[in-house]
């Protein structure tokens, strides 16, 4: 890939946002002439066209779009990574990456405050959570719009199919479908702390 595009960033791509975020959205994986090519999760590529606007909506983003890293995008009160960090062959994520990414992943959850939010884009995702939560994956099933009470209560866990290019081509995915889970998602983040620990699985 780098033979073939030089100035691609070409390697593990990292969080980008908020270090004291209280919203941690999880991806797939980088796509290959997006975050492999800029260096920074959902920037250059379709899916963060509809991630970014929607974030900019409520308020955890300064600019409702991203195309390269050296934009001036900021992230308020939220970051975002991905469950697999470096371009997966095929563009499809094996279970081997995810497993072998996993531990950055636990490391980035292991930064949210009592009564964060988890946003998983699809089901790999989500199912990345869970493992480095120490969740069972059957006691969470994956649904779009679902919360999900974890880490013993103290973070809660939405569920949104991912923002690609074919989910919301097909309608799979709607702008309005992602916006609701979003909101939902604000409404945990901005609840007073003594609520905001309090999840509920869907």
């Amino acid at each position: 890939m780098r033979a073939e595009h030089p100035s691609y960033h070409c390697a593990p791509v990292p969080p980008f946002g908020d270090a004291a975020a209280r919203l941690l959205v999880v991806g797939l994986a980088p796509g290959m002439h997006g975050a492999n090519a800029t260096g920074q999760p959902f920037t250059g590529d379709f899916a963060g066209i509809l991630l970014y606007q929607t974030l900019h909506q409520f308020g955890f983003a300064n600019l409702p779009d991203a195309v390269s890293a050296g934009s001036a995008m900021r992230l308020a009160d939220c970051r975002i990574t991905n469950a697999v960090k470096c371009l997966p062959p095929a563009n499809r994520p094996t279970p081997a990456e995810a497993a072998n990414c996993n531990g950055y992943l636990a490391a980035d959850l292991a930064t949210l405050p009592v009564g964060g939010a988890v946003l998983a884009l699809g089901r790999i995702a989500h199912d990345a959570v869970l493992r480095a939560l120490g969740e069972r994956l059957s006691a969470h099933p994956f649904a779009h719009g679902a919360r999900h009470a974890v880490a013993g209560g103290t973070l809660a866990l939405f569920d949104s199919y991912h923002c690609s290019r074919y989910n919301t081509n097909t309608r799979r995915l709607t702008d309005a479908m992602f916006r609701d889970v979003v909101a939902a998602v604000a409404v945990h983040v901005r609840a007073p702390a003594s609520a905001a620990g309090v999840g509920a699985r869907a």
